[in-house]
């Protein structure tokens, strides 16, 4: 089943893997630095941002450390960061908020991550969850057509994304071209690296199906091989149906599932409490919107890093 939340300086120095320090959502400025000001919609976009920019780019998150970028509404604040800065990194149909803003601002450089890589039109997958209750009617344009937005989570695909963006900040500050160049090479041979780590950590499980909180894995799940079970489906926020419930648990049964995998920035009651019924483990899989105390590791690496691990442990890697 593949149902998903749909949519839509020197390297070494860029590629530390400590948290992302000149990355602030209020306390720095942009358009008044000596720096490529960037302006990036959330966690991801901000990480690929600082990575590439490193020393040259002054780079500024829409969204705070433990929001759900989801429900992301700007501030008076936050557009005119927007207005002011040299560039806009954002993923078009992930924070309809952000489009909008970005639309109607005069910025001259505005990089959609989404015209970077191909989005899958993924549907609602194999299961229609006829009985959801509290389903979200906010989605975006895009999430409606079943584009799904969690690109970042398949390292190619981000690593696709990063080579966009490199040549994005080289041609939009043209003087530090050469700088950005070699980050992004660096960047994209530590991102197929860690699509090797996943390649080869993943290949031989007792079982190829893992249970989530809500459908942010699907581009993970096909990159290496595996099935993704959603407890909610599109919205993190709906609860199941009782036939969904009872479902999962048939097929937790029959496919070996071990666990029940929530997340960082939603509540993990309903996996928790699917896990009780079903008599299963709980663990961390971090979709990676966000950093926060609660995260296992302090970048983008360490938290997929962590994320392997924890699907190595209840698919039962070998």
């Amino acid at each position: 089943m593949n149902v998903r939340r749909l949519i839509p300086a020197a390297a070494a120095t860029a590629l530390g893997l400590g948290a992302l320090t000149a990355c602030s959502s209020d306390s720095a400025a942009t358009g008044n630095t000596d720096k490529f000001d960037v302006v990036a919609s959330f966690y991801p976009m901000a990480f690929l941002a600082q990575q590439i920019g490193g020393d040259h780019a002054n780079v500024i998150s829409l969204t705070e450390p433990g929001q759900e970028p989801h429900d992301l509404e700007l501030s008076t604040k936050q557009r005119a960061q927007l207005e002011e800065a040299d560039a806009a990194l954002f993923l078009k149909g992930l924070q309809p908020a952000v489009d909008e803003a970005v639309s109607q601002t005069g910025i001259k450089t505005k990089i959609d991550a989404a015209t970077l890589t191909h989005l899958e039109d993924h549907g609602t997958g194999g299961h229609s969850h006829e009985g959801e209750e509290g389903h979200s009617e906010g989605h975006s344009e895009e999430e409606e057509h079943g584009r799904d937005p969690h690109v970042w989570l398949d390292p190619v695909k981000y690593a696709e994304i990063a080579q966009g963006v490199g040549k994005a900040f080289e041609k939009a500050d043209p003087d530090h071209a050469a700088d950005y160049k070699k980050n992004t090479e660096a960047l994209v041979t530590k991102l197929n690296g860690l699509n090797s780590d996943f390649e080869n950590g993943l290949k031989d499980t007792k079982t190829k199906v893992f249970f989530t909180n809500h459908a942010a894995f699907g581009y993970l799940a096909e990159r290496y091989g595996l099935t993704q079970e959603a407890i909610s489906g599109l919205d993190p926020e709906s609860e199941p149906s009782a036939a969904r419930v009872r479902e999962l648990q048939q097929e937790a049964k029959a496919d070996g599932v071990t666990t029940v995998f929530y997340e960082t920035l939603v509540s993990g009651k309903t996996a928790k409490t699917l896990a009780r019924d079903a008599n299963l483990k709980t663990d961390v899989l971090d979709p990676l919107e966000g950093i926060t105390d609660q995260s296992r590791g302090d970048d983008y690496f360490q938290v997929m890093e962590a994320n392997l691990k924890a699907l190595r442990t209840a698919m039962g890697a070998k």
